[in-house]
């Protein structure tokens, strides 16, 4: 008797039920589908030829696992449902509490769980997943395989010692060239060498860095010091890369200026540092503008340096430095080309610190003291773009540092073009695509100390900076090496001043304050034997001219002789209800006039104390006569917590 076809749907329904029981008990997949090599007690490595679509994970759980989760749910499911129909009243009840209760559970353990793997998932996001879908062609493996199933790289790869490994297909039939190149090229790897093995059921390659960066290097080093002492004037060493290779930029040839981003902690103030006493070391004048105060204490008491920590200041010398750009360009322009560069002035080098507050701060300070009439763009800023524009032939080199350097912050997109040096450390992907769009993949950022990408021409170099300490820097710009002592030493005063502040101070005859930065070669004084003097006017009306042979406290390129009509000085004064009346007057006098919140002994004891003190004009007698004007400006930059032992030389880029 033939079968209706009732019986045949029945006995397919029947079948069909059976084989999805055993498929749900054995762990397999419901539709049937093997896509993984996964069996009941091993985990799945790949997936099978012929799979398309995208294969989950639960596909390379092994069956057991996957047995365990259903059987878990559906015991779950239908001892509620048992529950439910012999007392639903308080199956509903401890549903509502329990619900309550896990879904709080589940949302913080999201919430960690999130935390805790951000960085995972955007090693996943930015490095595996790319690698994964360039090797899948080469290799030969399906697409739809689960990438962390053959590529294991660690999060920090790119460190020194890192190592990736990566599983190889047991029937080898690919190009290993084409394996490496891919490799190298998505994972942005300089340096790293291949090692091969092919025997067994699981063949592999591992990749490690074989060229690498020293993992410190340190001036105190002779080999490095050397290098140091070698390096052009124009050129000062910024590290080393693989190979113990001298990175440098060449500020008059290739780029005048230079710009440091990187996150906290990335070293940005000792990369300066180590630029910039290089640089003072062979002549160059220095002005750090620092609305954070204390980011180069190694800079007090050096000669040929201004340190402007209060805003006011850092607006009055940016403007005082544009002009004086703007006279080196005329000054070029009437030397020709043939011309020496050093005859238009010597080198001037601006540390700008955290530009991202201090153009904030600049703007609100314009907004306070600008008048009817002026323009609504502070000249300061204005003053900043002009230098970063102006080029290699005024000998104005900005060392600009930055957390995070976008174009707002710069003052538009083509500022941060003038920076053809870019030094990024701890850097993320966002910052480097915003950076330095020109050089991809993106290297991916080590938290190594002192390890930084010095980006030049296009091309990156993975760099260990050179780290000076603050002891070290400072004798070196002041023109002796370490090994050297400072006349600091020679006298009794002096030894106590040195031991007080931990800096260089020099004295003369007694009372005659000669630190570094207010004698005769420093930056307040004039610019040097034969070098030209500033012309022209600045914003504020004050004239930049000045002539031979000017006292120390008369400025060049602030115009100190000038400073009763500061307008920075003058709305300092006012702000505690005086005028400023620049003649020359005893401590005494300004002390009570000007700075009343100051004991005169805490100015005498500053006076033979900090380096940065302002020289005495005149004298009376043995009475000694100072600008109520520079005490002005020095009590706005001076340091507010004063320290009796010598700075920590033991701190590093951590």
């Amino acid at each position: 008797m033939a079968r209706s076809e009732v019986d045949k749907q029945i006995e397919e329904a029947i079948e069909a039920a059976l084989f999805g029981f055993g498929r749900f008990l054995s762990g397999r997949d419901m539709d049937g589908v093997q896509r993984t090599n996964a069996t009941f007690l091993k985990s799945g490595t790949s997936v099978l030829d012929g799979v398309d679509g995208r294969v989950g994970p639960m596909s390379y759980r092994p069956g057991w696992q996957r047995a365990a989760a259903r059987v878990i749910g559906a015991s779950a499911i239908g001892g509620g449902g048992w529950s439910y129909w012999i007392d639903p009243e308080q199956t509903l009840e401890a549903l509502q509490y329990g619900a309550a209760g896990a879904g709080g559970l589940l949302l913080a353990g999201g919430l960690i769980h999130a935390v805790r793997t951000r960085g995972r998932r955007e090693l996943m996001r930015e490095w595996i997943e790319p690698l994964h879908l360039a090797l899948a062609d080469p290799l030969g493996i399906p697409p739809a395989t689960r990438p962390r199933s053959y590529l294991h790289i660690p999060q920090n790869f790119s460190d020194d010692d890192a190592e990736i490994r990566i599983d190889l297909p047991v029937n080898l039939k690919f190009n290993e060239q084409a394996v490496t190149e891919m490799v190298v090229k998505k994972l942005a790897l300089q340096g790293v060498s291949f090692s091969w093995k092919y025997d067994g059921r699981k063949p592999y390659v591992t990749v490690k860095k074989v060229h690498r960066p020293p993992s410190k290097v340190i001036f105190s080093d002779p080999k490095v010091k050397e290098l140091v002492q070698k390096a052009p004037e124009s050129a000062p060493l910024i590290g080393l890369t693989r190979g113990h290779k001298v990175v440098s930029v060449d500020l008059d040839a290739e780029s005048p200026h230079v710009l440091v981003s990187a996150g906290t902690g990335g070293g940005k103030s000792v990369i300066l540092r180590t630029i910039a006493s290089q640089l003072i070391h062979y002549g160059a004048r220095a002005y750090i503008l620092d609305f954070k105060r204390v980011s180069h204490l190694w800079a007090r008491g050096v000669k040929n340096v201004e340190y402007c920590r209060d805003i006011a200041d850092i607006h009055e010398a940016l403007i005082s430095l544009g002009a004086e750009g703007q006279r080196r360009i005329h000054r070029a322009e009437q030397l020709g080309d043939d011309a020496d560069p050093a005859e238009v002035g010597p080198r001037i080098v601006i540390l700008l610190e955290e530009i991202n507050a201090t153009m904030k701060q600049l703007t609100r300070y314009w907004e306070k003291i600008k008048e009817k009439g002026d323009p609504k763009v502070s000249p300061a800023v204005d003053a900043l773009a002009e230098i970063l524009f102006m080029g290699r032939a005024v000998r104005l080199h900005v060392l600009l540092v930055a957390q995070s350097a976008t174009a707002r912050a710069l003052g538009g997109p083509e500022m941060r073009e003038n920076f053809a040096t870019r030094i990024l450390a701890r850097y993320t992907q966002n910052a480097w695509r915003m950076l330095v769009p020109e050089v991809q993949p993106a290297p991916k950022s080590t938290r190594h100390i002192g390890r930084a990408q010095v980006v030049l021409g296009g091309s990156a170099h993975e760099t260990q900076v050179m780290f000076m300490t603050d002891t070290e820097a400072r004798t070196w710009a002041m023109g002796r090496t370490p090994a050297e002592p400072s006349a600091a030493g020679d006298g009794d005063e002096a030894s106590q001043a040195h031991r007080l502040t931990g800096q260089p101070v020099l004295l003369g005859k007694q009372g005659d304050d000669l630190t570094g930065s207010q004698g005769e070669q420093g930056i307040s004084g004039s610019l040097g034997e034969g070098a030209s003097q500033v012309a022209g006017t600045v914003d504020s009306g004050r004239s930049m001219e000045s002539a031979e042979g000017e006292s120390p406290g008369q400025a060049v390129l602030e115009a100190d002789s000038q400073a009763h009509e500061n307008p920075a000085d003058q709305a300092y004064a006012e702000t505690r209800g005086d005028v400023v009346d620049d003649v020359p007057m005893s401590l005494r006098d300004v002390q009570e006039k000007y700075l009343p919140d100051i004991a005169l002994t805490a100015l005498r004891r500053a006076r033979a104390d900090d380096p940065a003190f302002p020289a005495h004009v005149e004298k009376k007698g043995q009475l000694m006569l100072y600008l109520p004007s520079d005490l002005l400006k020095w009590e706005r930059n001076r340091q507010r917590s004063v320290t009796s032992t010598p700075y920590d030389e033991t701190v590093d880029f951590s």
